[in-house]
């Protein structure tokens, strides 16, 4: 009997322990829930009544209040404005400036390069930093290529070099002056940090020129499929004669047309006069290369009083033995054309009985096979 009774008390021992329990935990998120309502309340007095617009303890809560379709709009709004900075971010690629000096030398047909400094390069190695330098060359020919000196593990290279290329002052429009910032690897290729672009026929030679410019991102594989090459030709007119002579010299870096990575480029010259096509004439072609080699004389009858209405169609063909020829290229020359192609055309008639020869950057074509 007594042990019955002792285990009867140690039943009743346990029970008042577990509702100890339950009823401290029931105390403790009582408090809790309070604490929160209060500090809701007081939330609610510093501005949060005019956010959600409510006045009882259900507005305090935000998953209890629906939205309103001003209140989408307006989320939609930013999102699509933060998406819209996060993708400029994105975009600005900040890959540093050079500075650079110009002196054209009108006598003796030299223009003077000075790479002085740039700054704020982009950290190509692992360490952060770079090891620059800069390669020079003038657009299209490409063949005279001179580059400073490498400066070691810096992002601010302080160059100071002078660089001579000869160029006739009526070659010098035609020509574009490139600046190509490399990052020095002794192991493998160099890396291209970026690059900047002068056209020189839009810079004022007349006086020297001293600036900074930001460096551009290098050429892509999309941008190099743009380029469709250069084209090399002399332009001669005889007024007492009305004759006008074409000497095709050469092409560069002609676009691959050809599944072998080749071309074999032949140039269609055509006389026009208000968009009617007077008389066309063909070089040979030159088979699987793409920097042909031609040196042929093409002439044309155009009176003097016309020299000024007719317009000069050259276009770079790539000949297909079992289909159609397909343009790889074009330019226009006469007085309603731009840029180099008209200076060119003005020297010519500034320079009569004069062989005058220029490159030119061959410009899109729009879809035109040639049939046979």
């Amino acid at each position: 009997m007594q042990q019955t009774g002792m285990g009867e008390w140690g039943f009743v021992i346990f029970g008042f322990i577990c509702l100890a329990i339950i009823l401290g935990c029931a105390y403790f998120l009582i408090r809790k829930l309070f604490g929160k309502k209060r500090h809701g309340e007081k939330n609610k007095a510093k501005g949060f009544k005019g956010f959600f617009g409510g006045k009882n303890a259900q507005d305090l809560n935000p998953m209890a209040t629906k939205p309103t379709g001003a209140d989408l709009e307006t989320l939609e709004e930013n999102m699509e404005q933060n998406e819209k900075e996060q993708a400029e971010e994105k975009e600005e690629v900040n890959l540093g400036r050079i500075q650079y000096k110009l002196d054209y030398d009108f006598q003796n047909g030299q223009l003077a390069v000075t790479v002085i400094q740039a700054e704020n390069l982009p950290g190509m190695d692992m360490s952060g930093t770079s090891d620059p330098y800069v390669k020079l060359y003038l657009l299209p020919e490409k063949k005279k290529k001179v580059e400073t000196k490498v400066h070691r593990k810096t992002l601010n290279p302080v160059f100071n070099e002078t660089f001579i290329f000869k160029v006739p002052f009526n070659e010098i429009g035609s020509k574009t002056l490139v600046f190509s910032i490399y990052d020095f690897d002794r192991f493998s290729k160099h890396d291209q940090i970026g690059q900047v672009l002068l056209p020189l026929g839009k810079i004022d030679l007349g006086q020297v020129l001293e600036e900074w410019k930001d460096i551009s991102p290098p050429p892509d594989d999309k941008e190099a499929e743009k380029i469709l090459g250069d084209i090399c030709f002399s332009l001669r007119y005889v007024p007492n004669a009305g004759k006008l002579t074409v000497v095709v010299l050469e092409a560069k870096n002609l676009k691959k047309m050809d599944v072998g990575g080749l071309s074999d480029p032949y140039v269609k010259i055509v006389l026009m006069q208000n968009g009617k096509r007077l008389k066309k004439k063909k070089t040979s072609i030159k088979k699987c290369t793409l920097n042909p080699y031609y040196n042929e004389s093409f002439s044309f009858e155009v009176p003097f009083e016309q020299i000024q209405k007719v317009t000069l169609m050259i276009t770079v063909m790539d000949y297909d033995k079992l289909g159609s020829n397909d343009a790889i290229g074009r330019c226009y020359l006469g007085c309603s054309a731009t840029g180099a192609e008209l200076r060119h055309w003005m020297d010519m008639l500034a320079s009569p009985r004069r062989p005058i020869a220029q490159w030119h950057t061959l410009g899109p074509v729009e879809d035109e096979p040639e049939k046979k």
